[in-house]
């Protein structure tokens, strides 16, 4: 099967949502390619259940739709769910579920995209051309986890943290979650909360705030310069942690907003992880040295015996699996090769949303700007 179109989107999950409903309302033509069987399939199939929004709500509405003034200021998955189908239903978006693109490139001949794509429902190939192509892929394109001497002699369970949904059946048992940022930080704490005999490896310095903390950062943000607001949250962080490196959790050298804003790293926001940590309720390891059987060998030399462990390592992108030489826009590491805000836009009608590592509000803003300069483009032409 051979289909064209004006523009064609890899991905449904909120970036790839967003950018055909901007297209929509523009009236540009468009489809969309998922290749799981749902759309935005991190939230309804990979994410844990006590997940919610680490920003507040005004800072992740997708466009055109916020949300409804009754909701909680840090949204749940549940309700971000929801929100999702109501944009959808809103918008008229149709995408298209179980087409895993297998390769992409440009054809200078015809000034089109060839898109060939593996119908995984029926089994059969389709092609797509377009005009326009835009990756909304996304940064989580599939679960990392680091090679680690020894990982495959483990006897017990190992998942990466796209599988936990909620630590019932691991009561009683020992559990090591690798990975500090807000998933493993959260995921160590609902182990917890269920009764596991939690341990988590922090191998980096990592930022401790508060929800509220970040939110007032992010007002800030609109009337104070970058390094002012850092200040401020780093003394209001002080004021509610104290010192944190005797618990094992170092300080970064640079703020919390300046890491976000040059490496796209997140600070943690608590949810009471840092209580359970002070209370040795959680217990804090270095870096994983090897594994032997079930017993973990840390950096500090320490070992211990563990039942399972979690890999809260973060997600690596795909792009470059199926798109040719990364079409110019994508480095090896499949990012962006120009920096925000000038990221989004390549080369031959390609385009990226959802890649600024700046969540949400870098899904909003990137579609907007990408359905602005396909319809201004178009518009010329005609």
């Amino acid at each position: 099967m051979k289909q064209e179109t004006i523009v064609l989107i890899v991905g449904a999950g909120p970036a790839g949502l967003a950018t055909s409903a901007c297209l929509n309302l523009k009236n540009v033509p468009n489809i969309v390619l998922e290749k799981e069987d749902c759309y935005a399939s991190l939230w309804q199939k990979r994410a844990y259940d006590r997940l919610k929004l680490h920003l507040a709500k005004q800072f992740c509405e997708l466009p055109h739709m916020p949300f409804p003034k009754n909701l909680p200021t840090f949204v749940p998955k549940n309700v971000f769910v929801q929100y999702l189908d109501d944009y959808v239903s809103c918008f008229n978006l149709d995408p298209l579920c179980e087409r895993s693109v297998v390769h992409a490139s440009f054809d200078p001949n015809c000034g089109k995209w060839s898109v060939k794509v593996k119908n995984t429902l029926s089994g059969t190939d389709e092609v797509y051309v377009a005009r326009f192509l835009v990756v909304a892929s996304g940064e989580n394109g599939e679960g990392y986890v680091p090679s680690i001497p020894g990982l495959d002699s483990f006897g017990g369970e190992v998942m990466h943290s796209s599988s936990y949904e909620n630590g019932k059946r691991f009561e009683n048992k020992n559990v090591l979650v690798v990975g500090s940022g807000n998933s493993g930080m959260e995921i160590a704490f609902d182990l917890s909360n269920w009764g596991a005999k939690t341990s988590i490896v922090i191998r980096s310095p990592v930022h401790v705030l508060t929800e509220r903390i970040v939110q007032l950062g992010m007002i800030l943000l609109k009337y104070l310069p970058l390094d002012h607001v850092d200040n401020v949250v780093l003394m209001l962080s002080k004021l509610k942690y104290g010192n944190l490196s005797s618990y094992g959790i170092p300080k970064p050298t640079k703020g919390p907003f300046y890491l976000k804003w040059s490496t796209g790293r997140s600070p943690v926001i608590d949810v009471g992880t840092i209580d359970k940590i002070k209370a040795k309720e959680i217990n804090v390891f270095p870096s994983i040295n090897n594994i032997r059987g079930n017993c973990v060998q840390f950096t500090n030399d320490k070992k211990k015996n563990f039942d399972a462990i979690i890999f809260a390592t973060g997600y690596k992108t795909t792009v470059r699996k199926w798109l040719e030489e990364g079409g110019g826009l994508f480095n090896k590491e499949g990012l962006p090769n120009k920096k925000v805000p000038n990221h989004w836009k390549g080369e031959n009608g390609l385009y990226c949303v959802g890649f600024a590592r700046a969540g949400l509000t870098g899904v909003s803003s990137d579609a907007k700007a990408v359905a602005l300069d396909i319809n201004a483009i178009l518009g010329h032409q005609n």
